[in-house]
């Protein structure tokens, strides 16, 4: 039996080839994966949150970004469903280095990629503070905040529940960022410990 083996692409390489796609892909480091789509449900949870962080960052030095700004992560290329960039970034740029807040929503077919996966890329990207997964329905984060070497993670949850993300001097309430999506009764939770 011949099977061809095929080296893994690079960086520069699947950036090339993706800018002639017709939808949007990320770099596992190996090959492309393609994006799919979404739920009205996490189109509402990224609004909302999009919107807070731009109010809550105007006048500051970071921007918010939603999903169409691509970052570089540990040898990959990704598209987060939100992010926040607190250094200056030239004119004309696809791809960020620097993010210092990445937001990603949960699906059931991303839930391995966004709690495993894209967590051991963000931790090894040294200006990421703050990498914040969220639920789609329930009013809920899990948030993973660097402290020194060590990386604290707390289990946001509840509509009256609050989301500090001291880095960017941002605080919100769940309720906002959940604002209009019909979710289930609210269960208790909010608890901090180290990994």
């Amino acid at each position: 039996m011949n099977v061809a083996l095929r080296r893994p692409m690079t960086v520069a390489e699947f950036l090339d080839w993706e800018e002639r796609q017709p939808t949007k892909y990320e770099f596992d480091g190996l090959r492309p994966v393609a994006m799919v789509g979404v739920t009205v449900e996490h189109s509402s949870v990224q609004a909302n949150l999009l919107a807070g962080l731009t109010n809550q960052l105007r006048g500051k030095p970071c921007r918010a970004h939603g999903s169409d700004v691509k970052i570089r992560v540990a040898g990959r290329i990704r598209y987060p469903d939100a992010l926040v960039v607190c250094t200056p970034v030239p004119r004309g740029t696809t791809v960020v280095s620097e993010p210092t807040v990445v937001f990603e929503i949960l699906s059931p077919s991303s839930d391995h990629t966004d709690l495993v996966l894209k967590n051991e890329e963000y931790r090894a990207t040294p200006s990421i503070q703050h990498y914040v997964v969220l639920e789609q329905t329930n009013a809920g984060a899990l948030v993973f905040s660097r402290k020194g070497e060590d990386w604290v993670s707390e289990v946001v949850s509840g509509a009256d529940a609050v989301l500090r993300l001291p880095a960017i001097g941002v605080e919100m309430r769940l309720a906002e960022v959940y604002e209009g999506v019909d979710l289930p009764p609210e269960q208790d939770g909010g608890r901090e410990e180290a990994v």
